[in-house]
């Protein structure tokens, strides 16, 4: 077993309690776990962190074991020095922090479900490391390749983080410390559209961690390895996932309204189902009771098992 460090009750998901993970790597990883039974581990996107969660992860702890990181270079896990190719920040290099977690923590197989950046690290996962998944979900994403192949001014304009954030450093880091609160709620008000999803004690834990520089810039190299050394990786490898795939999105975001959202996966995975929900980019937050009916249909349907 490699060193965990307890860090006491989560105060914002009841019953969940909070680790520090550190991996045979030496990344330490946040991570918040709680429940019993069957590992579901849910993996958060940009600009927020584990806590984008905190409205289903109780509910979920009734029948399965949660566990909720916060991805290297956000939340409070650690946020490596990365390179000019930008390698450390690959999905391929944050799918194997995954990977080591689920075997740190003693587990065979999990079910996964990734929103957003967490969604991107899951495909990579899932192609890297399929023995140790037993289905996945992935929320309000179409595949990276995809939606820069087909990018015009429509999505460009929606999501104009993608090409900011990419930009060479220190240009979108100096712009964005400048004002990181500004920029993180415009951020958040413009992809969830529903009023309220995010409370104020939330967003001030999002803004305590992404205020940090080093968190800034992992957010940049994040999506510079998106633009760049993932699309390497993904052109070199032909494998579908193997396992159940779910895709929930947001009748009302970017993603759900430009791309048939199930048809851009098909050439990606084997057997792939989806639905749209009334709400903006999370799900999880705008309409946590009709996402956890979709969520927990599907995974009863997988029967899973506890893998210790």
């Amino acid at each position: 077993m490699h060193p965990i460090v307890e860090r006491g009750e989560s105060p914002f998901i009841a019953g969940f309690q909070l680790q520090d993970v550190t991996l045979p790597n030496g990344v330490t990883l946040r991570v918040a776990t709680g429940g019993q039974g069957a590992p579901l581990l849910l993996l958060h996107g940009h600009p927020q962190n584990h806590l984008t969660w905190r409205k289903v992860a109780p509910r979920l702890a009734e029948k399965y074991r949660v566990i909720l990181p916060d991805l290297r270079g956000y939340g409070d896990s650690d946020k490596p020095a990365s390179d000019e190719r930008h390698r450390p920040y690959s999905k391929r290099v944050m799918a194997d922090d995954i990977s080591l977690l689920i075997s740190a923590l003693g587990y065979d197989k999990v079910a996964f479900v990734g929103h957003d950046r967490g969604g991107r690290v899951g495909h990579r996962l899932a192609r890297d490391h399929a023995d140790q998944l037993n289905c996945c979900v992935f929320i309000d994403i179409a595949p990276t390749a995809t939606m820069y192949a087909l990018t015009d001014k429509a999505f460009a304009t929606r999501y104009f983080w993608w090409f900011f954030l990419i930009q060479p450093a220190p240009l979108p880091e100096t712009l964005i410390a400048n004002n990181t609160a500004f920029f993180l709620r415009k951020h958040l008000d413009g992809q969830l559209k529903t009023p309220g999803a995010t409370p104020e004690a939330i967003f001030n834990d999002y803004l305590r961690c992404y205020q940090q520089p080093e968190m800034i810039h992992a957010v940049c190299e994040d999506y510079r390895a998106a633009a760049t050394i993932d699309l390497e990786d993904d052109a070199a490898d032909s494998r579908r996932i193997a396992c159940p795939l779910l895709l929930l999105w947001g009748a009302k975001g970017t993603v759900g309204e430009l791309y048939d959202v199930v048809d851009t996966w098909r050439d990606r995975a084997q057997q792939v189902s989806g639905e749209a929900l009334p709400c903006g980019h999370s799900p999880q937050e705008e309409l946590p009771e009709m996402f956890l009916d979709r969520l927990s249909a599907f995974l009863a349907a997988q029967r899973l098992t506890e893998s210790l």
